[in-house]
């Protein structure tokens, strides 16, 4: 059966800065959809479009929001940096297992909430520029994708090998 695993904790930090936890600020996280682009093809003597899938995702747009203003962020606003989107998930039986989404790209959008001050103010940070994405659950890969090194795995079953191949690369 199933394991029913339920995020019990998350944080966001830069991957190489030590110290840069925001465990305690985090608000949430979004880890973004694995989304194929595709082909469509409409032949004029058919009887439906379809929509191939083609062996790569659109853009990736992680984001993450936290409570209060992160001075931080603005070291690096604009800039490509590594993040690790950290999370902490129980099955039922009380057994923790580490969620680890690791990637790199820019902090692009920063957008404070309507606040007063009454009220902790929260930002909401999006990154896009994103070359590089790894999604773990308990050391088990689920997703590698590498802009640069043209590699798409999904459960360690790299989807683009035969196109390199067929490349000559």
């Amino acid at each position: 059966m199933q394991k029913l695993l339920m995020l019990t904790a998350v944080d966001v930090r830069r991957a190489q800065v030590a110290g840069s936890s925001r465990a305690t600020t985090i608000d949430k996280l979004t880890i973004p959809p694995i989304k194929f682009a595709s082909a469509n093809h409409n032949p004029g003597g058919g009887v439906m479009a379809v929509d191939f899938n083609l062996p790569r995702v659109q853009p990736l747009e992680p984001a993450f929001a936290v409570k209060g203003i992160d001075t931080d962020i603005f070291a690096g606003f604009g800039k490509a940096d590594r993040w690790v989107f950290a999370g902490a998930y129980r099955d039922r039986s009380g057994k923790h297992y580490a969620g680890r989404a690791i990637i790199e790209g820019a902090i692009s959008d920063w957008e404070p909430d309507q606040s007063a001050p009454t009220e902790f103010q929260g930002c909401n940070h999006v990154i896009r520029e994103v070359t590089h994405y790894e999604l773990q659950i308990d050391g088990e890969e689920l997703w590698y994708i590498d802009f640069e090194e043209r590699i798409i795995r999904r459960k360690g079953v790299d989807l683009f090998g035969d196109v390199r191949q067929a490349l000559g690369a």
